[in-house]
């Protein structure tokens, strides 16, 4: 029998670090491992070769009528500094009243494993169950995945099933699970205004030359509103607003904005346009300021007129918005608003796509939709309300996972997410954790959904 525990403390003592190059090794040995399952799993397994870290591809093949059913996760995990602050180290994994401590446990090594551990139940007790499984485990999703849609686009073929299955979403927690239908994408942009060629003297050349830290600010303070709105023409023209059922499970999840103030250590929290801090996290756009400067940093005062200030934007996006659009918006109301005595330089971040997947039996389901997608919904639902004792909450999540709209992009797939994290995780944080029973129920959870999909329930 498949121990989801031991596999997954196994599997965080490699300090799979994907943006140290000091980590080589522990990538490495993080490959090998979850490769070697999958070999013992009986199935066909080799790596994909990148610019960076490979993937790992593993398959279970059969006749093209079956169902096919392609299941995503990542082996590389954030830095695990600073070390001070854990509790006990982090690439040591050991469990304290029924959580399991260590890097990756929650982001993205636990979950993955719950559906690793599934089929291979499945297989166990239906050796000859008819589905195709197809694992592909990515190392580059904690540096923005800048190889995977090249990936996707080489191995279309093999890599195109019936939907994806995944756990790389957050649910409320362990007893309240939640089903994602809902991604927001993402733009960034580094902004930055020069004027002299140098630091000034503030008293000989103050009032004759435009400051960039002041130019930089009112630039910012231009891109909201008053009331918080994103102030960019054309910005919200794609917005759909939220299905009446989708309204509906969002007041399910119970939420208290003077705990969640509270617990943040803020003294209120904004109502921009009017939503909610639930609702404008899920299904509301965002411009945020991810950090700015300029000039003097240090002790005392140092009297200048520093020579360039900096910003860095980032944007989440909902469902109907494109990337390309939003920054093209960005841009222009940026160099719109820049007088001429600066200079603007505008360089583009990451990006990616915003995703949304609609169950079945809704109002506005797609007609077309994939029955198998449905079944594995149906069987999603249906384990969730028997495993975990209350029915799943159909939740759109405010973060961003542009893998999943390339692999809707390229691939045309829709995908499954189930969260098998918590708040309580401390994901890219010290004391990074997960719960076990969590897991172990989500693990059944997921077999029943296979099972479901390939009709031996």
């Amino acid at each position: 029998m498949f121990d989801v525990e031991k596999a997954i403390a196994d599997f965080i003592r490699f300090p799979s670090v994907s943006t140290d190059s000091r980590s080589r090794e522990g990538m490495a040995g993080a490959r090998e491992h979850i490769a070697g399952i999958f070999r013992s799993m009986g199935l066909e397994t080799r790596l994909i070769e990148t610019p960076l870290h490979p993937l790992v591809l593993a398959r279970r093949e059969g006749p093209e009528e079956w169902p096919h059913v392609v299941i995503y996760g990542h082996y590389d995990v954030q830095p695990a500094d600073p070390l001070e602050l854990w509790t006990t180290p982090p690439f040591e994994p050991v469990v304290r009243d029924g959580r399991l401590y260590g890097r990756g446990a929650a982001d993205n090594k636990g979950p993955m494993m719950v559906h690793i551990a599934a089929a291979a139940r499945l297989l166990e007790k239906h050796p000859d169950a008819p589905i195709r499984l197809t694992f592909l485990i990515e190392g580059e999703e904690e540096i923005g995945s800048p190889s995977f849609a090249g990936v996707l686009e080489r191995h279309a073929a093999e890599l195109t099933g019936d939907f994806v299955l995944l756990s790389d979403t957050m649910s409320p927690s362990p007893e309240r699970i939640a089903i994602t239908t809902g991604l927001r994408g993402i733009v960034c942009l580094d902004v930055e205004v020069e004027g002299p060629k140098s630091d000034l003297h503030s008293g000989i050349f103050g009032g004759a030359v435009a400051n960039p830290v002041a130019v930089l600010a009112r630039l910012c303070a231009s891109l909201h509103d008053d009331n918080g709105r994103v102030n960019v023409p054309g910005f919200y023209d794609d917005v759909v607003l939220p299905e009446d059922w989708e309204r509906e499970s969002l007041k399910a999840l119970a939420f208290d904005e003077a705990a969640f103030a509270a617990d943040l250590g803020v003294p209120a929290l904004p109502r921009a346009g009017g939503w909610s801090p639930a609702e404008a996290t899920r299904f509301q756009p965002t411009l945020e300021f991810n950090g700015i400067g300029g000039g003097y940093q240090g002790e005392g005062s140092k009297t200048i007129i520093p020579s360039r200030a900096m910003a860095k934007i980032s944007c989440r996006l909902v469902a109907e918005q494109d990337p390309a659009r939003i920054e093209a918006a960005l841009r222009k109301a940026l160099r719109d608003r820049c007088p001429d005595t600066v200079r603007l330089k505008l360089s583009p971040g990451h990006s990616g796509p915003p995703y949304r997947v609609v169950p079945p039996d809704r109002p506005d389901t797609p007609a077309d939709q994939n029955p198998r997608l449905a079944a594995g919904f149906r069987a999603a639902e249906a384990g969730v309300a028997d495993v975990f004792g209350s029915p799943p909450l159909y939740l759109r999540e405010g973060g961003s996972v542009p893998i999943i709209g390339d692999i809707k992009r390229v691939l045309g797939m829709d995908s499954l997410m189930i969260g098998m994290f918590t708040p309580a995780d401390n994901l890219h944080a010290p004391d990074e954790s997960v719960d076990l029973r969590m897991l172990q129920r989500g693990s059944a959870v997921s077999e029943r959904i296979l099972a479901a999909v390939a009709g031996v329930a």
